[in-house]
């Protein structure tokens, strides 16, 4: 279990909160230090490569989504010497009006320090302005460091130095600008670990350019101990036995999620439904994750074996449920972006457009309406690009309301035992 650990975050997004991260996880590794990552926020791709970068899993810490018991034992439980929490956005960047479930308070609710990452790619001296500001607006929250990136030369960092030498906060070290620390990234952000061309050797680069420019030893030291553990009412699973499609078009499945269900004695099966594979005919009940199955209409349009065991399980009354692309692939179709339909389980009557795209983003808190999958209301996000086509002739899954508690359309659909929706559930509400 993870006993101390620090929160990488920034003043906003693109500063490379993700590429430092990963980079100070294989170089710690490297140095012998058993060390973990989390990511705060909603999201399925930086934590694979979190993973990838030191070995062991890597969990969401949501501090809008979760609990403060549920943050606190997710994080406790990552394993190892040393935690490593990557921000989402800026620092101070929340939901709703008040901007609630910030990395700020995720930082607090766990008692970790806050290490920034400055992009000084444009400014020299003005470097000091972000750390001044979060100073003045957040006194309680605790810097312990800053890390300048994209530097431009020897003179440039001496600028930026001297000007955070005002605010009393240690620089920990600077990164020159380096055109192979670039990541490849698609719709909905970057591209998977899985599909990444040599992420091994990327990785490698990224430590050893990283591990050179900062000081790691002040960056170990200026971690603390992470608050005591709680404990939260994990989501109920949909069954004993649930069968999970797991491949590079479903992958989007939330660790917590799954650990929450073994742990409430639940036993986990995988299939592909890229390679063609049924559920498990033993289990009673199935779960198609998000992911990118727009990317792969072809493929699922012709799974055959994948479709005969959906099927079979929806006659036996299993409960099926699919999120964000998972009901997408229970729909009727899937337009790619080509404008090309392709069929799809059909279990469920919705047909959804990636030709035509409208990004649909945000938190939501999801009140469950009768004969759904589960009774109570929950926490979550929606983030895709897809549009619906034709979406009717079954009864709604969720009433919706925004993070600003502005009332949204119902969501998702309901048919028999099937059901989905866009939208990602995190955990259930708290109150």
């Amino acid at each position: 279990m993870s006993a101390r650990g620090l929160v990488i975050a920034a003043p906003a997004s693109g500063s490379g909160k993700t590429l430092l991260t990963l980079a100070l996880l294989r170089a710690l590794k490297n140095r012998g230090l058993a060390v973990a990552g989390a990511k705060s926020g909603p999201d399925y791709i930086d934590p694979k490569f979190h993973e990838a970068a030191c070995g062991h899993p890597s969990v969401n810490l949501d501090a809008w989504a979760m609990p403060a018991e549920q943050l606190t034992h997710q994080a406790a439980g990552q394993p190892g010497e040393l935690l490593i929490v990557e921000g989402a956005m800026g620092v101070m960047d929340g939901a709703g009006p008040a901007g609630s479930g910030s990395v700020a308070d995720l930082a607090l609710t766990l008692r970790l320090p806050l290490v920034l990452v400055l992009d000084v790619a444009r400014q020299g001296h003005s470097a000091a302005l972000p750390v001044a500001g979060l100073r003045a607006l957040r006194p309680d929250l605790p810097v312990a460091g800053v890390i300048l990136n994209r530097v431009g030369s020897p003179r440039h960092e001496i600028m930026a130095r001297t000007a955070l030498a005002e605010t009393g906060v240690p620089v920990l070290g600077a990164i020159a600008r380096h055109a192979s620390l670039a990541m490849p990234e698609r719709h909905l952000g970057l591209v998977q670990a899985g599909e990444h061309g040599d992420l091994e050797a990327f990785l490698e680069n990224a430590a050893g350019i990283v591990g050179n420019s900062v000081d790691l030893d002040a960056l170990i030291a200026a971690a603390t101990s992470l608050a005591k553990p709680g404990s939260a009412a994990p989501l109920p699973p949909l069954g004993q036995r649930m069968a999970i499609a797991r491949d590079i078009a479903f992958s989007f499945a939330y660790p917590h999620l799954l650990q929450g269900w073994r742990a409430q004695g639940a036993e986990l099966s995988f299939f592909s439904p890229l390679a063609d594979e049924p559920p498990a005919p033993d289990a009673d009940a199935v779960f198609l994750p998000g992911g990118y199955p727009e990317l792969h209409g072809e493929v699922l349009g012709k799974a055959s074996r994948f479709k005969t065991g959906l099927h079979a399980a929806a006659q036996s009354c299993k409960p099926v449920y699919g999120e964000c692309g998972g009901y997408m692939v229970l729909g009727n179709a899937i337009i790619d972006a080509d404008g090309k339909s392709h069929e799809m389980l059909g279990l469920l009557p919705v047909e959804t457009s990636f030709a035509t795209r409208r990004l649909n983003l945000g938190y939501r808190r999801f009140t469950p309406l009768a004969g759904g999958p589960w009774d109570t209301p929950l926490m979550g996000h929606e983030f895709h690009y897809s549009t619906v086509v034709s979406e009717a002739g079954a009864d709604r899954l969720f009433e919706a309301a925004d993070a600003f508690g502005e009332k949204l359309a119902p969501m998702g659909l309901r048919s028999g035992s099937v059901s989905g929706s866009f939208a990602h559930i995190i955990a259930p509400a708290s109150s």
